[in-house]
This record gives C-alpha cells, sequence and structure tokens, in this order.
C-alpha cells in the first residue's frame, strides 16, 4: 500500500484525560494499511476466557468506553477498544475518499485477527455496530456474546429517517465541526475536561476526514458498498446467532432510537427486553457503567 499522508495528533494532546488512566497499544503495519498507525486500548489479563471488544461511532473514540471499561475489568476479562483510523490517537488520512466502508471494515477484522481474539463480547454503538455487525460473518466461532447500543444495520433497504438526513445535511455543512460542543449538546452535563477530551483527537480540519466522510458513506440505497455486507450480516443474526444479547436503548436518541432499535431487536435472534435509558441520548455510553453492570449481570444470569 501507498503511505497515505496523514495527521497524527501529537501525545501532548491527550494529557490529563478525565477518568482514563489507559496508555494504548498501536500496530502500524496491518493488511492492506501499513505506514498506518492504529490505536487501541488492550487492557486485562491477555489470556482471558471473555474479551469485551468495544467499537466506538463518530465523532468519538474509544474515551466513549471510560464508564465501561472498569466494570468489564473487574470482571476479570480482556478489554480491547480501536480508535478508528481517523479517530483518536490512531492516524487520520487527509484524503476524504479514503473513508470508505471496506477501509474501515478491514482494519477491524485485521486488528482482531492479529490480536486472535476469542470469546468476543462484541459492545457496539452507532459506526461501531454498523461496521460491527458485520465482524461475525469473518470468524463466527469467535463471538460468543453481544452487547448493542443506538445503532443499526445499515441494508439500503428501508428509507432513511429525518433524523439521518438531517445528520447528514448538518455534517456535510461543518467541514471543520467542533467535536468538543457538538458532545457538549448532545450529552447534558458533560464537562469541559470531557468535551476537551474527545476534540483531543483533531488538531485542524485536515484531521477531520473521517469525522467529515462517515454520514455520507451511510448505505441507504442497497447498491452502496456494505449494504450486501450488512444484508448478509442481518441473516447472520437473524439464523445463525446462538450467543447471548444485551440491548441498551438511549431513548432521546433521534436518529437511531427506539423505534430504530425495536426493528434491530426483532433481527437478533433471542434478544431479550432492551434496557431503556429513559434520559439518555445517542452516546449511550455516557451513562455506561449502568449499561455495562446490567449487560453483566444479564450474562451471568444466563
Amino acid at each position: 500500500m501507498v503511505s497515505l499522508e496523514h495527521v497524527r495528533a501529537s501525545e501532548e494532546r491527550f494529557a490529563d484525560l478525565p477518568d482514563f488512566p489507559w496508555s494504548p497499544s498501536t500496530v502500524d503495519d496491518l493488511p492492506g494499511t501499513e505506514g498506518l498507525r492504529l490505536a487501541y486500548l488492550d487492557e486485562g489479563p491477555a489470556d482471558a476466557e471473555r474479551v469485551f471488544l468495544c467499537l466506538h461511532g463518530e465523532p468519538t473514540w474509544s474515551f466513549l468506553y471510560r464508564k465501561m471499561i472498569p466494570s468489564f475489568l473487574a470482571s476479570g476479562a480482556r478489554v480491547v477498544a480501536p480508535d478508528f483510523f481517523g479517530f483518536g490517537r490512531s492516524d487520520k488520512p487527509v484524503d476524504d475518499a479514503v473513508y470508505t466502508w471496506g477501509f474501515h471494515r478491514r482494519s477491524l477484522l485485521e486488528l482482531v485477527a492479529r490480536l486472535d481474539l476469542r470469546g468476543i463480547t462484541l459492545v457496539c454503538q452507532d459506526w461501531g455496530g454498523l461496521l460491527g455487525l458485520t465482524l461475525p460473518l469473518e470468524g463466527p466461532d469467535r463471538y460468543a456474546r453481544l452487547l448493542v447500543m443506538n445503532t443499526t444495520l445499515a441494508t439500503g433497504e428501508a428509507p432513511p429517517t429525518p433524523g439521518f438526513l438531517a445528520w447528514r445535511s448538518f455534517m456535510a455543512s461543518q467541514p471543520d465541526l467542533d467535536v468538543g460542543r457538538l458532545m457538549q449538546r448532545a450529552v447534558p452535563g458533560l464537562g469541559a475536561a470531557e468535551a476537551a477530551a474527545y476534540s483531543a483527537p483533531f488538531p485542524d480540519a485536515r484531521a477531520k476526514a473521517g469525522v467529515r466522510r462517515f454520514p455520507a458513506i451511510v448505505p441507504v440505497d442497497p447498491s452502496m458498498e456494505g449494504a450486501a455486507i450488512s444484508r448478509e450480516a442481518a441473516r447472520f443474526w437473524a439464523e445463525r446467532w446462538s450467543g447471548q444479547s444485551f440491548m441498551a436503548v438511549g431513548m432521546q436518541d433521534p436518529v437511531l432510537g427506539p423505534d430504530v432499535m425495536a426493528a434491530l431487536r426483532k433481527t437478533i435472534r433471542g434478544c431479550p427486553p432492551p434496557l431503556e435509558l429513559p434520559s439518555a441520548g445517542h452516546f449511550v455510553q455516557e451513562a455506561g457503567d449502568v449499561v455495562a453492570e446490567a449487560a453483566l449481570a444479564s450474562f451471568a444470569a444466563g
């Protein structure tokens, strides 16, 4: 692969992150993205029988899971939380066109294979679900449980919701989005230090190509990249999935809220009634300690 021009945010921008004491691991030779550094958290026992694979969405990064990781670690599990390319401490190609569905999906599959993750609890929200829910198609034996929050499978078969169309239009008008300010609007009570942590990965507009690009590549048409894989994944979850599932829904989400999640629940074989969070919005992980403890209790109960 030809080396891509990219931005690498300096580590000084990540100093004094609130409630986030973990240091990242990195890899820069994943097949297909050689030369680009992917950052990920890898905490807990390397030989743990359970691995929580925590996948963030847009425009966030693994910092979003800071309230859930302690509960997962306290259960004796291993936690792996990558930053997608273009986000967090991972490198950020400056060309918007680099950010395709396949680019992101392949990098996640390659990381799972590199780390040889097994006994996975897939933890996903937003783009973490749009991409993550397709991962078990490759190596389904790696996955044992699912913890899913405010996301969907973008099959291109259902018309996009008005909330999504409004979000896509808004993002198209914001080439230099103030990520921290957005998060404060979306998460009432989010403090200045937390907002700064969400902005830390993005020193300038050149670093925000991934932020800009994600809404435009959601498969809203059956012919778009990712739609066919998502349809195959929907069949997998409906017909082949036999693991445990737990769903949490931020009820105030205007884009991927209760109706979208109800439809997704029907797709996931054996998914129990969701944990409904009446005051939570799209970024459910900001109430993550409650979600993590409820999911762990549900999994333990069998």
